[in-house]
C-alpha cells in the first residue's frame, strides 16, 4: 500500500512542473497572449529588480557576517539554551533557530552540520529539518521584497515575521516530540 502511494507521489512529482509549464503556455495561447514576449518582458523586469535590490542584499550579508564572526551567535546560543531545554528543544539546534530568520543558506549549513554529527534520522536531525520547513528567512524576505519596491518603513512586518518564526520553532519542537518521541 505504502509502496503504491510512493510511486504515485513520485509520478506526480516527476510530471507536475512540465505539466504546469505546458498549462501556462496553453492558457496563454488560448487567451491570445504572446507568451514568449511576455516571458522576456518579465525577465527584463526581473533583472531590473535584481539590480535595484543589490545594495540591500549586500548590507544584509555584511550584517550576517558580522553577526557570525563577532561571537554574538555563541553568546545568544548560551543565553537561550535554558529556554530551549525548557520547551524540549535540544540546545544543539539553537544556532539553527537563530540563523534561520537571517539566512536560508546559513541555516542550511548548520542543519547539514547537525546531520553530519547526529544523523538526519536522529531527533536533532529531524527537528532541524522540521524547523527549516516551519520557519522562514524573515530578514531576507524583508530585504528583498521591501527593498525591491523601495519601502523603507517596514512597520509591523519585522515583529510579525519574528513572532511567526518563534511560533514555527516551538511548533516544530512540539510536533517532533509528538511524532518522534524523546
Amino acid at each position: 500500500m505504502l509502496s503504491n502511494l510512493i510511486d504515485v507521489v513520485n509520478a506526480i512529482s516527476k510530471w507536475s512542473i512540465p505539466v504546469f509549464i505546458a498549462g501556462i503556455v496553453t492558457y496563454g495561447y488560448i487567451k491570445k497572449v504572446k507568451v514568449y514576449e511576455a516571458f522576456t518582458e518579465g525577465a527584463k523586469e526581473g533583472v531590473y529588480t535584481a539590480v535595484r535590490i543589490i545594495p540591500y542584499l549586500v548590507a544584509m550579508l555584511v550584517a550576517i557576517g558580522i553577526f557570525r564572526a563577532s561571537g554574538i551567535m555563541n553568546a545568544l546560543t548560551t543565553a537561550i539554551s535554558p529556554l530551549a531545554r525548557f520547551i524540549g528543544m535540544p540546545p544543539e539546534t539553537v544556532p539553527m533557530a537563530l540563523m534561520r530568520p537571517l539566512s536560508g543558506a546559513g541555516a542550511q549549513g548548520i542543519m547539514l552540520d547537525l546531520f553530519k554529527i547526529y544523523g538526519p534520522d536522529s531527533f536533532i536531525g529531524r527537528l532541524a529539518a522540521t524547523m527549516m520547513g516551519a520557519t522562514d528567512t524573515t530578514f531576507y524576505i524583508l530585504t528583498v521584497y521591501f527593498g525591491s519596491v523601495a519601502i523603507k518603513n517596514t512597520r509591523h512586518a519585522l515583529p510579525a515575521g519574528l513572532v511567526a518564526d518563534f511560533v514555527g520553532i516551538v511548533s516544530a519542537v512540539l510536533v517532533c516530540r509528538m511524532v518522534f518521541g524523546k
